[in-house]
């Protein structure tokens, strides 16, 4: 059995190997086989429980959800709906001032709901709203801030990567987790709306109205803008909007309705992604280019999840999990000076990892400790991505933040502007995130009405 000192090595040695920068899966497994060594003492018991785990852990129905969500989000990213998305919003709230923003906000909202990821989201819209931000004499860190905040929205509104990794981690229902995205999810879009509102009436310049905002607009245009855009096809926006709500209804309705487990929905969902994507003209090549695309982005997310499961098993069978959670409890905070501990944690390790990586880690002991707490594992499992999701908008190494300074197409960007331009919507992700805290039925109301 496991003494004080053999956690301490354990936790030690994830700790040091992921900040030494070995892939996260390595150290993971490599943390487990130590772990189980120092348990069982016996190579070939350790070896048995090792090929169990991978056995019990992959071969589970609901690991092919990862890759056909991942395929259906692009399968329909590639076949230009986001731009149609971004156009027809636009087009529709012409009269509204700052509606490029409004428009950058409702898209992604609108885009999350087949993307399932932030990143995805974030530099689609960088490369089609920025440049007619920019056109429009918006301030560069205002528009790139507001493209890399809502780009948030991806991981909260359903289809989610954050939630499917989180059901499969703590052996939640991802069905129950889809449901409660939605209203935080809607919640925190409506802050941004409201913002942004706010921000027209208070700093109109900013958003393009004025005097030294026209100055600024025909300084842009005197320097044309490469919009990095890929067409694929012709432009036909009713297809894509039809598409994108036959999605909405009929494959994740059909999850919440019970006509689909959320394995199936996510088959059917990569189907009609993938009809939609030839109605919009993709070729043979495009549709290989997905496939691949999605192989290299999700067998890596399988031998996490794997590594994960062995870590956390291990954690179960040695007792790590309950020394740590004692180590917590014992600090005499209360539950709500332990949630902001586990916030911080979060946020610390976003600053240096990716966000599946902070959850493969932390989860498997975070989330049994909020039951020991009280908390409703639903309402937990929305604050702790609301909390990591913010941890990819922290300097200095914010991921979505590279990401929509990697793809802007003005060289000119800083780190610095995106970071300030996204701090309020950083705020706000906080915030929704405490309102789940006090208000749990935020999150946990629409499941129970669903269910």
């Amino acid at each position: 059995m496991f003494n004080v000192d053999a956690t301490l090595i354990v936790i030690a040695l994830l700790l040091i190997m992921v900040f030494a920068g070995i892939h996260v899966a390595a150290a993971l497994g490599t943390a487990a086989i130590v772990g189980l060594w120092m348990v069982f003492g016996d190579f070939n018991q350790m070896i048995f429980f090792i090929g169990s785990t991978a056995y019990e852990a992959l071969r589970d129905y609901v690991f092919a959800v990862v890759p056909m969500f991942m395929l259906m989000g692009e399968f329909i990213s590639r076949s230009g709906a986001a731009d149609d998305i971004f156009n027809g919003i636009n087009n529709s709230l012409k009269r509204i001032p700052g509606r490029l923003a409004h428009a950058t906000v409702l898209g992604n909202a609108i885009f999350a709901f087949v993307t399932g990821t932030s990143l995805a989201a974030a530099t689609a819209f960088t490369r089609i709203a920025y440049p007619q931000m920019a056109r429009q004499g918006y301030d560069r860190s205002f528009a790139l801030g507001s493209i890399a905040g809502s780009a948030c929205l991806g991981m909260l509104i359903p289809p989610s990567l954050f939630m499917i990794v989180w059901g499969i981690l703590t052996e939640q229902s991802i069905g129950v987790l889809f449901f409660a995205g939605v209203m935080p999810g809607f919640l925190l879009a409506g802050l941004m709306i409201v913002f942004i509102f706010a921000v027209g009436i208070v700093r109109p310049e900013l958003l393009g109205e004025g005097a030294r905002a026209r100055a600024l607009s025909a300084d842009v245009t005197t320097r044309p803008v490469d919009t990095g855009e890929v067409a694929i096809g012709t432009s036909r926006p009713l297809i894509s909007f039809v598409g994108i709500a036959f999605v909405i209804v009929f494959v994740l309705g059909g999850i919440w309705v019970g006509w689909f487990t959320p394995t199936e929905g996510a088959g059917v969902g990569a189907v009609v992604g993938l009809v939609l994507g030839l109605a919009k003209g993709m070729k043979l090549r495009d549709i290989y280019d997905a496939v691949l695309s999605v192989g290299y982005t999700s067998v890596p997310i399988m031998i996490l999840l794997f590594t994960a499961q062995l870590y956390s098993r291990m954690l179960a069978l040695a007792g790590v999990g309950v020394a740590v959670q004692d180590t917590f409890v014992g600090t005499g905070f209360g539950p709500l000076g332990i949630f902001l501990m586990m916030v911080a944690t979060w946020f610390v390790m976003g600053m240096v990892i990716d966000s599946v990586s902070i959850m493969l880690l932390t989860v498997p002991i975070f989330a049994p400790l909020a039951v020991t707490l009280g908390y409703d594992p639903v309402a937990f499992a929305l604050m702790g991505i609301l909390a990591i999701e913010a941890g990819i908008l922290t300097p200095p190494f914010g991921l979505l933040v590279y990401a929509v300074k990697a793809v802007s197409p003005d060289k000119e960007t800083t780190m610095g502007e995106v970071f300030m331009g996204a701090t309020p919507y950083w705020v706000m992700i906080l915030m929704v995130m405490m309102a789940v805290y006090f208000v749990p039925e935020i999150a946990t109301w629409f499941p129970k009405q669903m269910l």
